[in-house]
């Protein structure tokens, strides 16, 4: 079974691949020796943290030349988004319940 939201969570585990969407978002695309210019990190790495956002949907890449330009594709961080509130929303309704019967057992 494929879990797109799992992948999210996977590729937004690394600081510098937050580090590269956050930079994705703030600019409309980079390369790969750009990013790698803001990176501690070599260029070969920034290929590898470009390719796990890639497998993730959180970026594309398309050849302009002999570059490749990356840009965000935000879709997948909505859906994780969309499971995040749905889980915060069970346990409200769960604290909430526990909450109301703390208050109705007291004396």
């Amino acid at each position: 079974m494929i879990d797109p939201t799992g992948r999210v969570f996977d590729a937004l585990a690394d600081p510098n691949r937050r580090y590269v969407l956050q930079a994705l978002a703030e600019r409309e695309t980079a390369t790969t020796t750009e990013l790698a210019a803001e990176l501690p990190v070599t260029r070969q790495a920034v290929a590898k943290h470009l390719a796990a956002l890639s497998e993730a949907g959180l970026v594309e890449g398309r050849r302009e030349g002999r570059e490749t330009l990356y840009e965000l594709t935000p879709g997948p961080l909505g859906v994780a988004m969309d499971w995040m509130a749905s889980v915060g929303a069970e346990w409200d309704a769960r604290l909430a319940a526990l909450r109301e019967h703390l208050r109705n057992r007291r004396p």
